[in-house]
């Protein structure tokens, strides 16, 4: 199935735009990919000539993917538009490193949706299944005209 729906709803533009593709979503989970590119814009400072993605970059992809795209997927259709979410909390484990090239693969399983706020057990793993990241992360939608 095509989420590109979705991704078009994301808040986020390139360069701070970390969703390739949604392979799977719904109502309990998601399943999403992301590339990293060679010349990331981060790596010009993280680490000069021996570039690894910084853990708080790994924590966005990981909320785009894991986090705002289920938490708008779960959203009323008509409301979806006009929502924004928010990053509320992380609780991550770093366990490997994300090199330049290595294709990412966020997993993620709803623990609770309730009054807007969404809280998700999440992984990251690269291709061949090394888990970099896993953890919780916590979020909420935000409706027009409505303060958090």
């Amino acid at each position: 199935m095509n989420y590109s729906n979705i991704i078009s709803l994301l808040p986020y533009k390139k360069p701070f735009l970390f969703v390739d593709e949604l392979m799977e979503l719904n109502e309990n989970g998601v399943k999403g990919t992301y590339r990293i590119k060679k010349d990331e814009y981060f790596f010009e400072g993280h680490f000069p000539n021996h570039p690894i993605v910084p853990g708080v970059i790994l924590i966005e992809i990981m909320a785009q993917i894991g986090l705002v795209s289920m938490g708008l997927f779960l959203t009323d259709p008509s409301e979806r538009e006009t929502v924004r979410p928010a990053f509320s909390s992380a609780n991550i484990d770093f366990l490997s490193s994300a090199l330049p090239n290595d294709e990412l693969i966020i997993e993620s399983r709803k623990k609770y949706f309730r009054f807007g706020k969404l809280k998700c057990g999440v992984s990251c793993a690269k291709k061949d299944g090394t888990i970099i990241a896993k953890g919780e992360l916590s979020g909420v939608i935000i409706k027009p005209n409505q303060s958090i």
